[in-house]
């Protein structure tokens, strides 16, 4: 049986929830625990409950629905993904996941269909990391990754903490923050946020791994002054220390790997003005590839320029590597679960790795795990112009659901 989903209704509440945080141009801005993530979170344990969902928030804040399988005791399956966005983000990112899987769940209800398998869907708190950093933070700590006093000591830039943060939304929940029984599957559905299934003409992709990555951050300290009288060859310039960083970070890649990206996507200047020499700037570094030891020799490369940079601008350098995640295959029971359902659903596909990381990344630790990705027309993210087609959110969630659906009735 090829299960069909309510396309109507898909689309509607791809809909509703993107009024929560809602900006002018069509995007989201949606942070993790602020007033929008309240407002998205309440709107999204109403639906759990309106679909009979038993619900539950952990101590992180990670928000779980669960719908009985005829066996009590199987392993559940468990879908989702994230409802918090990028700063002036796009709507599909993360929510698609959840909205596919709430929806999956009301088409089981609508059917009178019941699995075997418990299934849960899942909302992850911070997966963006823009407020709070690392990313993927919710399920890198249910997962085991990260420390939970440590993480909810976390503060955004401007000194709140992550625990006060959660607690003044009211989702500091009192359920251990850790898989509460063994599980037998995570699916998440994600769009692309990259041009490859566009460009090859693909309904779908079916994901066969993530890559891994680097995150990190380097202070400049040099000294500020004014920018008229003082000679050139008296200043300690931290901008200057921190461009020669960026450059290396825009070539670094090129001397590694086909498949090696490296960005540096912020920069904190001080006092910032235009006729003072910068005394102190921040700047970001990340960098993915396929392979962990690729990415351990970016790290290394980008250390060691960074202390050049220094050293020849006369300033001082503080080095920080906020978040580190492995490169993850996917098993291959997974990856042909999702073979057939796109197949049975008439849909073509394209197995790709992906670029970005997802919260796929660490529950993979914890169970066998899966995603299935919807087309990103040109390959846009992060970024109102973010865009999947309708047709596209329902194929892919068509996918998602199909794929749950099997293993939920114990046929795997």
């Amino acid at each position: 049986m090829t299960l069909r989903l309510d396309r109507e209704r898909l689309v509607a509440t791809m809909e509703e929830q993107a009024e929560y945080g809602a900006t002018e141009d069509g995007g989201l801005h949606r942070l993790a625990l602020t007033k929008a993530d309240r407002e998205i979170r309440d709107w999204f344990v109403d639906q759990l409950k309106e679909a009979g969902l038993s619900v539950r928030v952990d101590e992180f804040g990670n928000i779980f629905g669960r719908r009985e399988g005829i066996n009590p005791d199987a392993a559940p399956i468990l879908l989702g993904s994230h409802l918090d966005s990028q700063p002036n983000g796009g709507i599909y990112d993360g929510a698609l996941g959840v909205v596919a899987a709430l929806e999956f769940i009301r088409t089981l209800n609508d059917k009178g269909i019941e699995t075997t398998r418990p299934v849960e869907v899942v909302n992850w708190t911070n997966e963006e990391g823009s407020r709070f950093q690392p990313a993927m933070q919710g399920s890198g700590v249910w997962a085991g990754v990260h420390d939970i006093d440590t993480e909810r000591a976390k503060t955004d830039d401007d000194g709140v903490a992550l625990g006060e943060a959660l607690h003044e939304i009211g989702y500091s929940g009192d359920v251990p923050a850790k898989p509460m029984t063994d599980y037998e599957e995570y699916l998440e559905l994600h769009v692309e946020q990259g041009p490859l299934l566009a460009e090859a003409g693909a309904d779908v992709g079916v994901v066969t791994g993530i890559v891994g990555f680097t995150w990190g951050a380097a202070t400049f300290h040099g000294e500020a002054d004014h920018s008229g009288p003082t000679p050139m060859h008296h200043r300690s310039d931290a901008l200057v220390a921190a461009a020669d960083l960026i450059a290396a970070v825009r070539r670094i890649p090129g001397t590694l790997g086909e498949r090696t990206v490296g960005t540096v996507g912020y920069v904190d200047a001080s006092p910032n003005s235009i006729n003072v020499i910068p005394g102190e700037v921040t700047v970001t570094w990340g960098f993915r590839d396929p392979s962990d030891a690729v990415v351990e020799r970016a790290y290394r490369r980008v250390l060691a320029e960074a202390e050049h940079a220094a050293e020849r601008e006369g300033v001082d350098v503080e080095i920080e590597e906020r978040m580190r995640a492995p490169a993850v295959l996917f098993p291959d029971r997974t990856v042909d679960a999702i073979r057939r359902a796109a197949k049975a659903c008439d849909c073509q596909h394209l197995e790709l790795l992906s670029g970005a990381g997802h919260d796929a990344t660490h529950v993979a630790s914890v169970c066998n795990t899966g995603m299935v990705f919807a087309v990103s027309e040109g390959g846009k993210s992060h970024s109102p112009e973010e865009f999947t087609s309708w047709d596209d959110c329902y194929e892919a969630a068509t996918v998602l659901a199909n794929t749950a659906l099997e293993i939920a009735d114990g046929t795997q």
